[in-house]
C-alpha cells in the first residue's frame, strides 16, 4: 500500500483541512507530517466550525488513526487547548490520536525567542504568527531540540540547559519578559500530552503499510511557504513539499502514491513577502469580503490576488501533483472577468519560469477570463456547472496539465464536487 500525500500549492490557506475531512471516508491512517500550531486547518460540518492547529483533520471521523508524525513541532500547551476543546464538543480523541516520539517540541522559551527575533527586525520583519515555531526548527537542525520522547528519559535536565542557553539569547537581545506563568501552564500541559500514545512513529506507519492500511499524509502551509523552495526568506521553517512527507513521517520515496495538490481558484498570503497578483484595489477588497480572507489561527487579514499560473506550475512540478483539487470557487461568482497570470515581465522580458527572486520588477502578465455570474453554492453535480466555469476548468487543467478531481463550491463538508472522467 503508498501514502497518497494532500498538499498545499499556494502561500497556504487553501483548504486542506476541510479536504482531508472529505476524503477521511477512503483511508485507515491520517498524518500529518510537518508543520506546527501556526497551520489552522478549518472544518465545517453539521452546523459547526472547527479549527484545527496541530491536530490532524480526519479526527472528525470515527474508527481512524491520527498520527502526528516526526516533522511536525508541538506545542504542548496549544496541543492541551486544541485536545480539550475537542473534548467539550463532544469528540475524546485520547484513544485515537498518536504522537511521534521523535516529534519536536515547542518550549516556553521559543515563543520569546521567536518575539524577541521578530522585533529585532524592524522592518525587515517576515510576520511570523509567535508561536516559537522558528526557534524550535532552529534547534532541531542545530541539534539542541528537545522531542517528545524526551519526556521518558532525563527530561528535567534537557529541559534546564535548553532553557538556560534560550536566556542567554534573550539577554543577549535586551529582551525582557516574565516566563513564570507560561512556564507552569506548559508544564501542566505535559502531563496530559502524556495521556496519548507516544509512538516510534516511522514504525508504526511502515507497519501499517506493510499490512496494506491506507495512509493520509497530511500537509501544512503551502508549496510556495517551503524553506527550500518558498519565497525566501519569507517562507516556514519546514519542507511542506511531497518530500517533506518522507521525512516528516519516516516512509521512503518509492511508497508514494497520488500527490493531491490543492488551490484555490484565486490566491492569498498571509503576512510579508512577494506576491505578484496582489491586488490593492477593490476587487482584492472584494475578494477578500466574499472569501472570508481571515487567518483562522491569527485572524490576520489575507492580501488578496488573482490566481498566479507560473507559481502553480512550479508547485506542480515540484510536488509531482497527480490531481488538482480546487477550493472556493464560489467566491468568484458574481465577478464578470476573471484574470489569470500566465506570465512574469522582468526586466522587459516575458518568463513563464518561477524565478530565483521576486521583487518589484516582476509584473504578472494576464489573461482574461470569462466569468460565470452564477450561484454555484446550492449544486451537488458537475453537471449544473455553468459553461463559463467548465470552461475555467478546462483553461486550468490545459495550463498545468494535471486533471482537478475535486471542486469546492462552499465551506461545509457537503460543497464538494468530485469530477469523473472516462479513467474513474
Amino acid at each position: 500500500m503508498k501514502v497518497d500525500v494532500l498538499l498545499g500549492l499556494q502561500w497556504g490557506d487553501e483548504g486542506k483541512g476541510k479536504v482531508v475531512d472529505v476524503l477521511t471516508p477512503k483511508y485507515d491512517v491520517i498524518a500529518r507530517f510537518q508543520g506546527g500550531p501556526n497551520a489552522g486547518h478549518t472544518l465545517e460540518f453539521n452546523g459547526e466550525k472547527y479549527i484545527l492547529r496541530s491536530i490532524p483533520s480526519g479526527i472528525f471521523q470515527g474508527g481512524k488513526v491520527n498520527v502526528i508524525g516526526n516533522g511536525v513541532v508541538l506545542d504542548p500547551l496549544l496541543f492541551k487547548e486544541e485536545a480539550e476543546s475537542l473534548a467539550a464538543s463532544g469528540h475524546d480523541i485520547t484513544e485515537r490520536l498518536f504522537i511521534s516520539k521523535k516529534a519536536h517540541l515547542i518550549l516556553p522559551t521559543h515563543r520569546l525567542l521567536d518575539a524577541a527575533y521578530e522585533a529585532s527586525k524592524g522592518s525587515g520583519k517576515i510576520g511570523t504568527t509567535g508561536k516559537g515555531i522558528g526557534p524550535a526548527y532552529t534547534d532541531k537542525v542545530s541539534r539542541n531540540g528537545l522531542r517528545v520522547g524526551d519526556l521518558l528519559h532525563h527530561f528535567d535536565e534537557k529541559y534546564k540547559a535548553a532553557k538556560e542557553r534560550h536566556e542567554t539569547i534573550l539577554r543577549s537581545l535586551n529582551y525582557t519578559y516574565d516566563i513564570t506563568d507560561l512556564e507552569a501552564r506548559w508544564f501542566e500541559a505535559l502531563e496530559y500530552l502524556k495521556r496519548f500514545r507516544l509512538i516510534d512513529s516511522e514504525h508504526v506507519i511502515n507497519t501499517f503499510l506493510d499490512e496494506d492500511k491506507s495512509v493520509l499524509a497530511e500537509g501544512a502551509q503551502g508549496t510556495m511557504l517551503d524553506v527550500d523552495f518558498g519565497s525566501y526568506p519569507f517562507v516556514t521553517s519546514s519542507n511542506t513539499i511531497c518530500a517533506g512527507c518522507c521525512t516528516g513521517l519516516g516512509v521512503s520515496p518509492r511508497n508514494i502514491g497520488e500527490v493531491y495538490g490543492i488551490f484555490k481558484a484565486y490566491c492569498t498570503r498571509v503576512g510579508s513577502g512577494p506576491f505578484p497578483t496582489e491586488l490593492f484595489d477593490d476587487t482584492g477588497d472584494r475578494l477578500c469580503e466574499l472569501g472570508h480572507e481571515f487567518g483562522s489561527v491569527t485572524g490576520r487579514k489575507r492580501r488578496c490576488g488573482w490566481i498566479d499560473l507560473v507559481a502553480l506550475k512550479y508547485a506542480v512540478m515540484i510536488n509531482g501533483v497527480s490531481k488538482l483539487i480546487m477550493m472556493k470557487s464560489d467566491v468568484l461568482d458574481s465577478f464578470e472577468t476573471i484574470k489569470a497570470c500566465v506570465a512574469y515581465q522582468i526586466d522587459g522580458k516575458e518568463v513563464t519560469e518561477f524565478p530565483f527572486e521576486i521583487d518589484e520588477n516582476v509584473e504578472p502578465v494576464y489573461v482574461d477570463l470569462s466569468g460565470w455570474q452564477t450561484d454555484m453554492t446550492k449544486m451537488k453535480s458537475e453537471d449544473e456547472f455553468p459553461e463559463e466555469f467548465n470552461a475555467y476548468l478546462t483553461f486550468l487543467e490545459d495550463e498545468l496539465n494535471v486533471p482537478i478531481k475535486i471542486v469546492s463550491v462552499g465551506p461545509d463538508r457537503e460543497q464538494t464536487i468530485i469530477r469523473y472522467t472516462e479513467e474513474d
